[in-house]
């Protein structure tokens, strides 16, 4: 089991950037998928990006592709969601989760372990 932990989240302007970060505790993370959701009020879960055990591999939804870039450093066991460009509809809790395989997925049932958010505010 993985146990994570978001940070770097904030109230940001419009067009501003944020870097989040997730760390990670446990024996699975560095051969895990790591990957991130947000979720606003009043609205579905969103996927935001997926980043493979290795790195290799990395995946977006559509509405942050160009925007939003994932990254991961094993040997820190973090992995980081670098956000440019952002709009007041970036705005809500982004959420980090460590999927049950290495590879790309983007459905929340294929992850297996979730951490608490971290808020993001962009403001017009």
């Amino acid at each position: 089991q993985v146990q994570l932990v978001e940070s770097g989240g904030g109230l940001v302007q419009t067009g501003g950037s944020l870097r989040l970060s997730c760390a990670a505790s446990g024996r699975t993370f560095s051969s895990s998928a790591i990957g991130w959701f947000r979720q606003a009020p009043g609205k579905d879960r969103e996927f935001v990006a997926v980043i493979s055990w290795g790195g290799a591999g990395t995946y977006y939804g559509e509405s942050v592709k160009g925007r939003f870039t994932i990254s991961r450093d094993n040997a820190k066991n973090t992995v980081y969601l670098q956000m440019s460009t952002l709009k007041p509809e970036d705005t809500a809790v982004y959420i980090c989760a460590a999927a049950r395989s290495g590879t790309i997925v983007t459905t929340w049932n294929d992850f297996a372990s979730w951490g608490q958010g971290t808020q993001v505010t962009v403001s017009s």
